[in-house]
């Protein structure tokens, strides 16, 4: 992969090539992290919704689902299957015109603010 940008002492025009090996080793911390995550967040859910995703599978959206053995890395840390959504790069965005269109249905289903997390 060839990156293109600007060298920073004189502003010229620059590319630099990277390989795979480079890129998986800078984004390995992250991904890694992600999956802690989610680790932590099966711990704390009940264990009748563990047993749901245990059925069901995890579902992975968003670009980062996009990411090659991203989905067996999680799969093995958490012992669960896991599926890639159909078309991840926007169905967070299509759900969430679904709810909204829908608002008056949807609201028994949605999280209460009493729930939700504190803010940061």
């Amino acid at each position: 992969m060839t990156l293109r940008g600007r060298d920073l002492l004189t502003g010229l025009p620059r590319s630099v090539e990277v390989g795979g090996e480079q890129i998986r080793e800078a984004i390995d911390p992250s991904l890694a992290l992600i999956v802690d995550t989610i680790k932590d967040t099966i711990e704390e859910t009940p264990p009748e919704l563990v047993a749901d995703i245990m059925d069901q599978g995890i579902v992975l959206a968003g670009g980062g689902a996009l990411l090659s053995g991203f989905d067996r890395r999680i799969a093995e840390a958490t012992q669960m299957p896991v599926h890639v959504a159909n078309d991840p790069l926007t169905c967070v965005v299509r759900g969430t015109g679904v709810v909204l269109e829908e608002l008056d249905l949807m609201e028994e289903v949605l999280v209460a603010d009493t729930y939700a997390r504190p803010a940061r």
